[in-house]
């Protein structure tokens, strides 16, 4: 008995419920475009709502039905223990199937319930399906009326389709139009970024050469110290030159006097180079030598004077 039962309800599903809205199948649908169908749809769902009650009530029906008979059954099967108590060993077989059969068509009844509670769950499942719908389309009426509006002061367009196509493809136009700003404003960031490193680099490139400038100026300043130090120290070291060379010249002037003056006194000519100083200071020096013996010579030939 079980399975004409679960063929019936298989059956009474497939051909009561709506199949568009089992599938579940409009996300790719835009509403705007289908909002004629949706309500269709609703008025199917309507209609199969109201035939899964009818189904509902026949099942149902046919399960109290079932349970009445079952419950003469068990009051036979009662009556038939009694009545067959002495023959229970005749009767045990016959018994047992009983009980199978009983057993199978409680299970069949548990089955039929669960079946019940699902249909329950599922017409439950469907009643908020519809509600969501109800409210969606009433979201959506203003939209369609707006549309209807729109439609009659725009005689280019023909049907609602073409005007929703042409709004998507302003809509994707403006999408592409903003991606392409964000691209923009993001290489514009960038390059708001690297001017600010670049700038920032300068500043410190700037910096650095400003502390590099410094240091020149202070290693400039420090090599015109040591210029004027030693242009001073070449000044002097160029006077004390002069001076010696001054000196050096009236030595040789003075040598070369005395070297014609001795000659003189010696009665001949001189016989050395006038830029041979030396050689003039040695004759000088062997005239005085000579001197200096004859003058002790002289001294030493006087007779001593007595005294008075």
């Amino acid at each position: 008995m079980a399975v004409p039962w679960e063929e019936y309800f298989r059956l009474t599903l497939q051909e009561k419920l709506p199949k568009k809205i089992l599938e579940q199948n409009v996300d790719h649908v835009p509403p705007l475009l289908h909002l004629l169908e949706k309500r269709q749809e609703l008025v199917d769902a309507d209609r199969g709502l109201q035939a899964q009650k009818e189904v509902f009530q026949t099942v149902k029906a046919s399960l109290q039905r079932r349970w009445e008979q079952l419950e003469q059954q068990k009051q036979e099967l009662k009556r038939s223990f009694v009545r067959f108590e002495k023959f229970l060993r005749e009767g045990e077989a016959r018994r047992s199937r009983a009980l199978r059969r009983a057993a199978e068509e409680r299970h069949q009844a548990d089955r039929q319930e669960a079946e019940a509670l699902r249909l329950r769950a599922q017409l439950e499942e469907l009643q908020r399906e519809r509600a969501r719908l109800q409210r969606r389309l009433q979201r959506l009426e203003p939209c369609a009326r707006l549309l209807g509006q729109v439609l009659e002061q725009l005689p280019e367009f023909q049907e609602i389709s073409e005007l929703v196509a042409r709004f998507d493809g302003l809509a994707d136009t403006q999408e592409a139009l903003r991606v392409t700003e964000r691209q923009q404003l993001l290489e514009l960031e960038e390059g708001r970024a690297r001017q600010q490193r670049l700038r920032d680099a300068w500043q410190d490139e700037l910096l650095r050469q400003g502390q590099r400038r410094a240091q020149l100026l202070e290693q400039l300043e420090a090599a015109r110290e040591r210029t004027l130090h030693w242009e001073s120290k070449w000044i002097q070291i160029q006077n004390t030159a002069a001076e010696k060379t001054l000196l050096l010249g009236r030595t040789r002037m003075a040598a070369l006097n005395l070297f014609q003056l001795v000659c003189q006194h010696q009665r001949r000519p001189p016989d050395l180079d006038i830029e041979d100083t030396e050689g003039q200071l040695e004759q000088v020096k062997l005239f005085i030598l000579d001197l200096s013996t004859m003058l002790a010579r002289l001294r030493q030939a006087e007779p001593l004077t007595p005294a008075s």
